[in-house]
């Protein structure tokens, strides 16, 4: 049975990266970075359509050198979704990728330097309709900030974020979001929480530096849980040392746990144990991998035994608990048929594609009806 999430979201401008809402209520965005080099256009535009295929709301592309400034021309022109370059230091390339169609700018004002290439970046954005992101990093602090407080500390964190802010409230420029990204769990979660009630604009979530992905996946979600819980947060990444697919398909996990976002099939399934009567962990394993394409939004249970099985079957859209001499499927929430041990996976994958392309047809049909 779906549920609404309980979680009440903090109040925000929104902004819009490319066609996509950031804040103002509009659903979390989940983002990811290409770890390509830029030069190399073919690969970095597979990269990107592949996490466009994991759901990828937004992607974000390293712009080091004006050579990287121009293979993302080349890129943008051959992907749709939104990107945001990632500059530093040279508002050369800032002004660059202006002109070749960036989404957004990751890119702190502070560190660009003479106020006149100040100036040049926020018009050439005001001017296009390109927000900005100000990104700040625990491990490229100011050294002013370094020196004034010894070491990363939320505090520092949010100091430099409004250091940046206050260079756009200058120019009158009030479209971005920031981040204060720290490995660290705790000074990250502290940084957000402060800056929240400070400024109206959305928060880009992240632990930086996460780790691999069984590590960084923990971290990760133990962080960004904390501050969706409290409401923060309008877009996040997962950042991982690992294939960038998995940090989005990491991004819809957690915003899925917390019914803030539905896509794909929730899964519900026991750890199992001696009273299994098929293999749960196997069975699990490659309906998993099966069924990665599934966008549409489903519960399925998968429960090894009669304790638990039918209570998690009633509540799902489909379930199965186990049984001998065969185990029973249910679907919405009844007993629908018996299924076989030596056929089972073959069964449920078939069951849940039949489910999914009948809501399909459900779908077009009232969206036919309604346009008439």
């Amino acid at each position: 049975m779906k549920q609404e999430s309980p979680i009440t979201r903090r109040k925000s401008r929104q902004i819009m990266v490319g066609d996509v809402p950031v804040g103002g209520g509009a659903p979390i965005a989940v983002q990811s970075m290409t770890n390509t080099n830029t030069s190399d256009v073919a690969a970095t535009v597979s990269q990107i359509s592949a996490l466009q295929d994991a759901g990828a709301d937004i992607v974000r592309v390293s712009v080091p050198s004006m050579e990287a400034a121009e293979a993302f021309g080349k890129i943008r022109e051959q992907v749709s979704l939104p990107l945001v370059a990632d500059i530093h230091f040279d508002h050369k390339i800032a002004l660059r990728v202006a002109e070749l169609g960036v989404d957004c700018m990751r890119i702190n004002p502070g560190n660009i330097g003479r106020e006149d290439r100040v100036s040049a970046v926020i018009n050439a954005c005001r001017d296009r309709g390109i927000p900005m992101r100000i990104g700040v990093n625990a491990g490229s602090l100011e050294k002013s900030l370094q020196r004034k407080y010894g070491e990363p500390t939320a505090e520092a964190l949010v100091e430099s974020a409004m250091r940046h802010i206050d260079i756009l409230d200058r120019h009158d420029f009030q479209d971005f979001k920031v981040s204060l990204k720290a490995s660290e769990i705790f000074m990250t979660v502290d940084a957000y929480r402060s800056i929240a009630s400070q400024i109206e604009q959305p928060l880009h979530l992240g632990i930086t530096e996460a780790g691999g992905l069984r590590s960084g996946t923990v971290k990760s979600s133990i962080g960004l849980g904390m501050l969706l819980m409290d409401g923060i947060g309008d877009t996040l990444r997962v950042s991982l040392a690992a294939d960038p697919v998995e940090e989005i398909k990491v991004g819809f996990d957690i915003l899925k746990s917390l019914r803030l976002r539905s896509r794909g099939i929730n899964f519900v399934a026991c750890p199992s144990c001696s009273r299994q009567n098929f293999d749960v962990i196997q069975t699990m394993n490659d309906l998993e991998v099966r069924l990665e394409d599934v966008n549409e939004s489903l519960d399925v249970a998968i429960i090894g035994c009669i304790v638990n099985g039918p209570g998690e079957a009633k509540v799902a859209d489909m379930g199965l608990t186990g049984g001998s001499p065969k185990n029973l499927f249910y679907r919405a929430g009844k007993p629908n048929q018996k299924l076989d041990n030596a056929t089972l996976t073959d069964d449920l994958e078939r069951l849940i594609r039949e489910e999914v392309a009948r809501r399909k047809e459900q779908e077009e049909a009232i969206i036919a009806r309604s346009d008439k």
